[in-house]
């Protein structure tokens, strides 16, 4: 078995975009979306316990051992990590995502125009939903790496753990890791209001007292970016105002038909020659879409985005049509992902 940290060495090596160490199962990479594994021997859980344990703290081991999970930031040879740890049929795992160093610029990932207008705007909420792994957390980091080069602002991150490292350019950045400077999200961004911030990134919506925050945050005059766990921008609507019960979800929908400037949902599609390609839907929160909110005809937030092409707003087959037509993807990969038969 190789020591711990030569997984780590050779998922910076192969260019993996996530490492996978388990208990009693082989080592995998996943490279260009493809697991791989790294050796032919499967782990034993007890040493990879142990390596797993020396890279971190005794408070963060003991709060493992209560609770069972674990994230943390980890980093080697001046590469971040993205690290869980959990359990599996008694055995500790770990899934370890890598953190590019250089923070992608908007034209590495693709964007579309109506992407970049968000980093001009200066308050409301923009959310970027997808699944795990389909880029969110880079996509915000270019936005705000854009807002860090072009205008003077208090840029305050809630993170959970820190992923992209940003330095100063001609923002002022302070980012907070849950768990090490602050309790949690909702914590944090309780008190984040009194501290003059521009911008704000919260890494997730995870519950009522967050979300509520966060509309309030916005609502203040404040910019903030998060993301959820979402394939579309109408089960994104649906996912806020569902956390919700009663006469809240009425104050929920007008609230957030006010705020919101935009989603994003986001996939990764396999490239044609390497690498992944994004697909966004992008929504624009335009009066009549707020109106839809307002509503709750959530329903008809697809057809809005089929209709408001002038208004920048895009559709996830809009968007593969547009990944084929320029050589990104192959139809195959596109009808793949919409799980049509017929030619894109």
């Amino acid at each position: 078995m190789f020591a711990i940290k030569s997984y780590f060495k050779e998922a910076i090596k192969k260019d993996a975009s996530d490492l996978h160490l388990v208990g009693g199962e082989l080592p995998m990479l996943r490279i260009e979306g493809e697991l791989q594994q790294i050796e032919e021997k499967p782990l034993t859980n007890k040493e990879l316990e142990t390596d797993i344990f020396s890279l971190i703290s005794k408070e963060q081991a003991a709060k493992y051992n209560e609770e069972k999970e674990l994230d943390f930031g980890y980093e080697l040879d001046g590469v971040r990590f993205r690290v869980n740890l959990h359990q599996e049929q008694n055995n500790i795992g770990l899934a370890a995502r890598v953190i590019p160093a250089e923070i992608p610029t908007p034209e590495d990932l693709h964007f579309e125009p109506t992407l970049l207008e968000f980093s001009n705007l200066l308050d409301g909420l923009v959310l970027i939903t997808g699944p795990t792994g389909s880029g969110k957390s880079t996509t915000i980091a270019s936005i705000i790496e854009e807002i860090n080069k072009t205008r003077k602002a208090h840029i305050v991150t809630i993170e959970d753990p820190i992923e992209f490292i940003f330095k100063d350019k001609k923002s002022l950045i302070e980012q907070r890791e849950v768990g090490s400077d602050t309790k949690s999200f909702a914590n944090a961004l309780k008190y984040v209001l009194r501290q003059d911030p521009n911008v704000i990134f919260v890494g997730e919506m995870r519950d009522p007292e967050t979300i509520a925050t966060v509309l309030t945050a916005a609502e203040t005059g404040h910019l903030v970016f998060s993301t959820l766990h979402t394939s579309s921008a109408a089960e994104a609507v649906e996912r806020i105002v569902d956390v919700f019960e009663g006469s809240k979800q009425k104050q929920v929908l007008i609230q957030l038909s006010a705020v919101l400037r935009g989603i994003v949902a986001q996939q990764l599609i396999p490239a044609k020659d390497k690498g992944r390609a994004p697909a966004r839907e992008i929504l624009i929160n335009t009066p009549a879409v707020a109106n839809l909110i307002r509503e709750n005809s959530i329903s008809q937030i697809k057809s809005a985005i089929q209709t408001g092409v002038k208004e920048g707003m895009v559709s996830m087959e809009n968007s593969l049509k547009q990944l084929v037509k320029e050589g990104w993807i192959t139809e195959e990969a596109a009808e793949n992902r919409t799980g049509r038969n017929k030619k894109i």
